[in-house]
């Protein structure tokens, strides 16, 4: 039963993938007969088209809103991800893989990594230390450039195959616009040129457009970009900067035809001053290089990153300039603030559609009525904050676990004091191996491993309890898992082969 207070109008500002993920889960999720969804977009403004690369979290949101994944695929030229390969951040000449899922599995309570870590020391001892990737059935597909969707009833190891997506972030706007208004969302196309304020609350009431129409709502979902249409520039909401720990500034983008069939992970490459990212589409490569404009000016970046791509540019680079930080509140008087216009942490771990993904699903979990509980607020702002700090904390680590230090970037990342949250956590597993998580984390037990021994922050030790544990069969266990996983991989068809033998991709030639 509708009740008296229940909202009746949502107005999303700015569409691009932020908005138009918006307008879909609002209007699939509020579909009460009452409340209506309206989406303000100008085709004047263009959108930040920077998250390319996800995580496996966008899985669920897309199953909530009943989207067919192959669907998805083909209309945005996706491909699959099973992890991260990183070039030359913990040294120069140095790779790791950052997989998606475990590392072999746990035996009697103690954690894998524990269990690997007095192995390793063991093999460093003999002369060679094995890597734990080797153990990680997606980094040992993504290394052979194979992959297949795992069946409900896999066995182990494939049923620890994990991926998520790569896509082209304009087309997924699109899909979603198509379904947002199959759902009952209104699309109107404007340029904001005022916002008008109710007297006595101070919320936000309308939005005024170039040609003097009024857009009036309850409630507004702010996806204007950087500038923070309504959530900064009308609500002088605040803003936290994060620069003194990623001093990043700048990115450019720009795509390039597809040297070959397109691989299953995203590479992310050290560069003198940043990194540069690869990311694999069917139809070309993404390309950018996020770099720190106090050490290098914008048209030398730009003549770097035109001189590594591996095919011919297919439009100018785009350049974007940020902040790295976030707002002081996500949501603040009746506006909520998603995507850029929330904050922003560069896409190192591909975590920007996330953000947007868990700020949509903790509005919905605490949709407001007319009255605006401020307990609802404060429990929204709190999760975004902790979720943010969270990525913040994991991203640093690959600048301060780093033995680089030969240009003034990587010394200074390498040398900076970071937050006190990320001192205890490196503390811990520089240690023996530990890490502590609560609960509503993003970054699991095994990312943090991965990423941390993979920029050469090896624990001095091991758990104790590890050595209650039968060394010997230990080790036999140690083989037989590493042996499954390589046979498991040995099964599985190629990327290519597999998005065309599942309708994804076309066929060669």
């Amino acid at each position: 039963m509708i009740n008296e207070h229940t909202i009746r109008d949502v107005v999303v500002l700015g569409g691009g993938t932020a908005g138009w993920m918006a307008a879909a889960a609002l209007s699939r999720f509020l579909g009460n007969g009452v409340t209506r969804v309206t989406l303000v977009e100008s085709e004047e403004i263009g959108t930040v088209g920077v998250g390319e690369a996800t995580i496996p979290p966008l899985i669920t949101f897309n199953q909530m809103l009943g989207i067919d994944e192959n669907t998805f695929l083909r209309a945005t030229a996706g491909t699959f991800k099973l992890g991260i390969e990183f070039v030359d951040w913990g040294a120069l000449g140095e790779r790791y893989f950052h997989p998606f899922g475990p590392h072999g599995r746990d035996l009697q309570g103690i954690h894998f990594h524990q269990l690997w870590l007095r192995a390793a020391r063991h093999a460093r001892e003999a002369g060679g230390a094995p890597t734990i990737a080797d153990w990680a059935v997606s980094a040992v597909a993504a290394a052979a450039n194979r992959f297949a969707r795992p069946a409900p009833d896999a066995p182990a190891p494939l049923r620890d195959l994990r991926y998520a997506f790569h896509f082209d972030a304009a087309r997924y706007a699109a899909f979603l616009r198509r379904y947002a208004e199959g759902a009952g969302a209104t699309r109107v196309e404007g340029r904001v040129v005022a916002v008008r304020r109710d007297g006595g609350s101070g919320h936000v009431a309308a939005l005024r457009l170039a040609d003097g129409r009024e857009v009036a709502g309850e409630l507004f979902v702010d996806c204007s970009g950087f500038r923070g249409l309504l959530i900064e520039e009308t609500l002088a909401t605040g803003y936290e900067d994060w620069r003194h720990w990623l001093p990043c500034d700048r990115a450019l983008a720009v795509p390039c035809a597809l040297p070959r069939d397109p691989e299953p992970y995203t590479r992310a490459t050290a560069r003198p001053f940043g990194w540069q990212w690869r990311i694999p589409l069917q139809h070309r490569l993404g390309n950018g290089y996020v770099y720190a404009s106090r050490y290098l000016d914008d048209e030398a970046a730009e003549a770097a990153l035109l001189s590594t791509l591996e095919g011919e540019p297919q439009a100018a680079p785009r350049r974007l300039s940020f902040v790295a930080g976030r707002r002081l509140s996500a949501w603040n008087a009746n506006v909520v603030s998603l995507g850029l216009a929330s904050g922003f942490v560069e896409p190192l771990e591909s975590t920007s559609i996330h953000l947007v993904q868990a700020g949509i699903a903790k509005l919905i979990a605490l949709f407001p009525d007319r009255r605006f509980d401020p307990e609802e607020r404060d429990e929204f702002n709190r999760h975004m904050r902790d979720l943010f700090e969270d990525v913040r904390d994991f991203i640093i680590l690959h600048y301060k676990a780093t033995r680089r230090g030969d240009t003034p970037f990587w010394d200074a990342v390498r040398t900076m004091n970071v937050p006190e949250t990320l001192r205890r956590r490196m503390a811990l597993f520089a240690g023996k191996g530990r890490v502590f998580r609560d609960t509503a984390e993003l970054f699991t037990t095994p990312s943090w491993v991965a990423v941390g021994l993979g920029q050469g922050l090896m624990p001095a030790d091991y758990e104790p309890a590890v050595d209650a544990l039968d060394e010997v069969k230990v080790a036999a266990a140690l083989r037989q898992m590493h042996a499954a996983c390589a046979a498991a991989v040995a099964t599985l068809p190629t990327h290519a082969d597999y998005l065309r033998r599942s309708g994804i991709m076309a066929p060669a030639g």
